[in-house]
């Protein structure tokens, strides 16, 4: 019996290589030579390149007004979307670049954004592509060389991607009347793995970030146009803390911290203006935002309600006996990007104008924030693993410190709530 069973796996694992199931990882990467011999049948164009060589202002699928989207523009002939079809035959359309976004935090649903170094500045591109844990096969850091024949370079809400024409016909959305047309949808997966090919190996050291004052991210804010060669820029801003939310039309207001009377301490059903980065909209789907300012200027911080730390608290210290949100400052950094929904709705208040600007994170080691001394946590903490100094527990100041005062929050596990419930006895 040994014997044909050995025969059997021998067989099997001929058959597998076979039928092409024998993965050689050292054959899954391109070297420079092969991104060579791949693209001797066209060209491979700079980032900002192939939308100025392929991208129109009005898109060429607006050849019947009555099948696009109806807030395409304001009246000013500036398209806030649009889609333009990329040759599917000829020749090779090619670009280049380095994935700077990641999944696993769950802020970036189905999309990536690429950064490519021209004569020492970046340019960046989104790509929407219908893949859940992309990451797993596109790792921060991982340079990707895409063909790009067949595809289509489209806006959504003024940010420029690689995409496909999608049709939305969706009569149950918010304002569905004014969402149907064609508009940017999300590249096939196995359009992904056969035309998206991988670049030596992951190297996140060599993305590149902008160190930027809050001021300087709206340097251009009176030009719409100009915004989309800025959407997707990673950069750092330093000195910054959070400082509150906003309304519908982007004026600041105070975060809300646990009350009896009006929250319930669980921040999943706690109203928008709660004290946790994205609470829930009631699976609308809208990115949450959190003001951080710099003492001058604000600007947003924005985050899905689906992010894995979506209901985390916001930092922050008891300071005579009061919430102070100001007490852990420090650095942010992420994917600069504009959003301009309606684009009937002319930016023509500054307020208005800046909170379309945002900064997305990855997950919350996009933060780097420390507390100042003023409050119940020594001076230079950071906000996330702390060994308390009366018994040396280490917790984490991002999630476990409030245990006592949100016994009921969904964060807490079956034991941290037996032992919140003992502390407080």
């Amino acid at each position: 019996m040994k014997a044909i069973k050995y025969i059997s796996i021998a067989v099997l694992t001929a058959g597998m290589t076979a039928c092409g199931y024998d993965i050689q990882p050292d054959k899954l990467y391109l070297s420079e030579d092969g991104v060579n011999e791949t693209t001797a049948d066209g060209k491979i164009y700079h980032l900002e390149e192939l939308l100025d060589s392929f991208m129109t202002e009005e898109g060429n699928y607006l050849s019947d007004t009555s099948l696009y989207r109806t807030r395409a523009t304001n009246g000013d002939g500036t398209y806030l979307f649009s889609i333009d079809t990329l040759p599917s035959t000829g020749p090779g359309i090619y670009i280049r670049g380095r994935v700077s976004t990641d999944d696993y935090g769950g802020n970036f649903y189905k999309a990536l954004v690429i950064q490519e170094i021209v004569e020492g500045k970046q340019q960046n591109l989104r790509l929407s592509i219908d893949m859940g844990s992309a990451s797993g096969m596109f790792p921060r850091g991982q340079e990707i060389l895409i063909r790009c024949n067949g595809l289509a370079i489209g806006r959504y809400s003024n940010q420029p991607q690689l995409c496909v024409p999608s049709y939305n016909n969706n009569t149950n959305a918010h304002s569905a009347s004014e969402k149907v047309g064609w508009n940017p949808g999300r590249i096939p997966s196995p359009f992904c793995r056969k035309n998206f090919m991988l670049v030596g190996t992951p190297d996140a050291s060599k993305l590149v970030y902008d160190t930027v004052t809050i001021a300087e991210c709206y340097s251009n804010f009176n030009d719409i146009k100009a915004a989309r060669y800025i959407d997707g820029k990673l950069i750092v801003i330093k000195d910054i803390w959070f400082e509150g939310t906003e309304d519908n039309y982007g004026s600041p207001k105070a975060l809300v911290h646990y009350d009896p009377k009006t929250n319930k301490g669980n921040p999943e059903e706690d109203s928008s203006g709660a004290d946790v980065f994205a609470p829930s909209t009631g699976n609308v789907g809208y990115p949450q935002s959190r003001f951080v300012t710099d003492g001058a200027e604000r600007i947003l911080v924005s985050s899905s309600e689906y992010a894995k730390y979506s209901h985390f608290y916001i930092p922050y210290e008891y300071v005579d006996e009061k919430v102070k949100y100001g007490t852990f400052k420090g650095t942010v950094r992420g994917i600069f990007g504009f959003y301009m929904d309606n684009a009937g709705r002319t930016p023509s208040t500054t307020n208005e104008w800046k909170s379309k600007w945002s900064i997305t994170i990855c997950d919350l080691c996009d933060l780097d924030l420390y507390a100042d001394g003023t409050g119940e946590v020594p001076e230079g903490t950071k906000w996330g693993l702390y060994k308390r100094p009366e018994d040396g527990v280490e917790i984490d100041l991002r999630k476990e410190w409030q245990k006592g005062i949100f016994a009921g929050s969904i964060l807490l596990t079956d034991e941290e709530l037996a032992n919140a419930s003992e502390s407080e006895e």
